[in-house]
């Protein structure tokens, strides 16, 4: 559920302070850490290969990346065991503002599958921080920057997820919302859902990346057996392969169809459509 703020947030950037972005080369990190500079603020780009090294599991690298940051985006590591001792060291060493990327539903699936983000959206709003967690649809890029592409490039994607609609939500809305939250002031406790415009199957979702694309695709869907199996065949690691199955059988349970007003909220506009996603990832050749 979106909480809305009680008054419309003053549009008060702050340029001095340094902003640590974790997952800098993720589909949100790579969006938001230009957004940042572009609007002149310090930002520390943290992720195991960028600018800045941090690695979740190797705590000797926290401590440089969190150096004289005094606010933080933050993207939650697979596993939840390090995050409550993370947040406790970034409070410690100065972190005044969390803005925690998160996912709907989760107050419903709780850390019976993407443990790590549901740990580090519980931990953060129990701090004594100035705090607000994006709680984000299924991403449109996951179509063309993630699971969905190569079946995708081979003609079919096959998923245990029935003819469940759901409003896919763009990255770049993401990161323009993620980039409010941590520089302007009226957002401290909130949780802002977000979601595409309008719901769609991922029947309906392929059918226009295949028209878009030119190429022949088809969506299957396929009962929560017959995906385990595929993942095995293909060798993908068994806790990663329930993981995926949970989280499917998760959005078939609609828990993440109805729309969300959280772009709106925070931006004043309307969420980009999905037809604006596949126009633009087709002219650069994702699916050629």
């Amino acid at each position: 559920m979106t909480t809305t703020p009680q008054q419309t947030p003053q549009k008060a950037p702050r340029t001095d302070d340094l902003i640590l972005v974790l997952g800098a080369t993720g589909k949100t990190g790579r969006r938001l850490v230009p957004r940042l500079r572009a609007a002149g603020h310090t930002v520390r780009a943290a992720s195991r290969s960028g600018e800045t090294r941090f690695d979740w599991n190797e705590r000797s690298t926290w401590a440089a990346a969190l150096d004289g940051a005094s606010a933080l985006y933050l993207v939650a590591p697979e596993e939840p065991e390090p995050v409550a001792d993370f947040v406790a060291q970034a409070v410690a060493a100065g972190v005044r503002r969390f803005v925690v990327l998160s996912g709907r539903g989760i107050e419903v699936s709780g850390e019976s599958f993407l443990a790590g983000m549901a740990r580090a959206d519980r931990v953060v709003r129990e701090a004594d921080v100035d705090w607000t967690v994006i709680r984000a649809n299924n991403f449109a890029q996951n179509f063309d920057e993630d699971y969905a592409h190569a079946p995708l490039l081979a003609g079919r994607l096959a998923l245990p997820v029935g003819d469940v609609a759901e409003p896919f939500v763009d990255v770049e809305d993401i990161a323009e919302v993620a980039a409010a939250l941590l520089t302007e002031e009226g957002h401290s406790g909130r949780v802002y859902d977000l979601s595409g415009p309008r719901a769609l199957t991922y029947a309906e979702a392929v059918a226009e990346i295949a028209a878009a694309s030119g190429r022949p695709m088809r969506f299957e869907a396929v009962t929560q057996e017959q995906f385990l199996a595929e993942l095995r065949a293909a060798e993908v690691p068994e806790p990663l392969a329930r993981e995926l199955a949970a989280v499917f059988t998760f959005t078939a349970e609609g828990h993440l169809s109805p729309l969300a007003t959280g772009v709106q909220d925070v931006l004043g506009r309307a969420p980009r459509d999905f037809s604006a996603y596949v126009k633009s990832a087709a002219a650069r050749g994702a699916w050629a």
